[in-house]
C-alpha cells in the first residue's frame, strides 16, 4: 500500500512540453522544474540492463536530483529511449543525425520505453515502465528531407526524432500501445499513484 501525503505539492521535474500537456489536460495542478542530470553516466551505470529498467532508472535519477531542495514536495521523473532492431538511439544532436536515424529506422519497428518515477525527499516512493511498438514505414529520402525541414530543430529534443502530436505522426502506418507512452510518459498508472498519495481526489 502506498504511504498518502494528503495535499501534497507536486513538482514535475522536466521541461517537455509534451509531459506539461499531459499533466495539464488531466487536470493535476503540478509545478514544472527542470532536473539537471548526467544521463549518460546514468546509462554507463546500468550497462546491460533492459531498456525498460534504464527508462525507470532515469526517471528516478531525475525526480532525485530534485527531491532533496523540496522536501515538502512529491517529485516525479519521467525519462523516454528508443530501441531499434537492438540499437538505443539517444536524441539527435544535428540535422544530419537526426536523418541517419529516420533512414535505419525506415521499414523496422521502433520500441519506445517510457519510465516514470515519484520521489520524495531521500526515496523513491513509486516507479514505473510501459513499452510503445512503434512500426515506421517505408520512408523516402524525399519524406525526410520535408519532414526535417519542417520539424527541425524541435525533434532535436525528442528520442526517436519525432513529436507524435505533430508531423511526426506520418512516420508510423502503425502503433501498438497507448498514447501516454509515446508522448513520453505513462500517464494512466502516474495519475493511479498520485491517487494513492493524494495528489489528486480518487
Amino acid at each position: 500500500m502506498i504511504a498518502r501525503f494528503p495535499k501534497a505539492r507536486l513538482i514535475l521535474a522536466s521541461k517537455s512540453a509534451s509531459r506539461r500537456a499531459m499533466l495539464d489536460a488531466a487536470g493535476v495542478t503540478y509545478e514544472a522544474i527542470p532536473a539537471d542530470v548526467d544521463e549518460r553516466a546514468v546509462e554507463a551505470s546500468l550497462e546491460g540492463a533492459a531498456p525498460g529498467e534504464i527508462a525507470e532508472a532515469l526517471a528516478v535519477a531525475k525526480a532525485a536530483a530534485l527531491a532533496p531542495a523540496h522536501p515538502d514536495a512529491l517529485v516525479l521523473g519521467s525519462d523516454s529511449l528508443v530501441v531499434v532492431d537492438g540499437r538505443r538511439f539517444d536524441k539527435p544532436e544535428s540535422r544530419e543525425a537526426a536523418a541517419d536515424h529516420l533512414c535505419f529506422f525506415s521499414g523496422k519497428v521502433m520500441e519506445l520505453h517510457s519510465g516514470a518515477a515519484i520521489v520524495r525527499g531521500g526515496g523513491c516512493e513509486w516507479s514505473h515502465a510501459a513499452i510503445a511498438r512503434l512500426h515506421v514505414r517505408d520512408l523516402s529520402d524525399s519524406f525526410i528531407e520535408s519532414y526535417l525541414a519542417a520539424e527541425w530543430p524541435e525533434i532535436g529534443y525528442c528520442a526517436g526524432a519525432f513529436r507524435i502530436e505533430a508531423m511526426g505522426v506520418q512516420l508510423f502506418d502503425h502503433i501498438e500501445g497507448d498514447q501516454f507512452t509515446v508522448l513520453g510518459m505513462p500517464l494512466l498508472p502516474v495519475l493511479g499513484a498520485l491517487r494513492e498519495f493524494g495528489v489528486i481526489e480518487a
